[in-house]
């Protein structure tokens, strides 16, 4: 009796170990500057709706730019492990985003 409620007990114990270390591997990779760059970016086509500055057109190719940069977020961290030449993509991809923000913004044509 005992030895089987100890086999049991070692059984329990191992399959709660594996399934700890299974969520460990499954867990998405974080890139919480890329996140934080985006929040930010979104943030500004916002404000720039809301002041007129950026027109419906230019607002949609911005639109449409934000949602490559996310797709190709997604896509990199597909795989479960977002690479240093990913990341430095991904940057490159949104510091020509918000050059495109800033241009936009600053065109002095206003929105009717």
């Amino acid at each position: 009796m005992k030895r089987s409620s100890l086999m049991i007990t070692a059984l329990i114990i191992s399959l709660f170990c594996w399934s700890v270390s299974a969520q460990e591997q499954t867990a998405p990779p974080k890139t919480p500057k890329i996140t934080k760059r985006q929040i930010h970016q979104q943030a500004r086509i916002k404000q720039g709706v809301q002041s007129g500055e950026l027109t419906k057109g230019k607002t949609a190719r911005l639109e449409k730019e934000q949602g490559k940069i996310q797709a190709e977020k997604l896509q990199a961290k597909s795989d479960g492990k977002v690479t240093p030449q990913e990341r430095q993509k991904i940057r490159r991809d949104q510091r020509k985003a918000s050059r495109h923000i800033y241009r936009a913004k600053h065109n002095d044509k206003i929105q009717k």
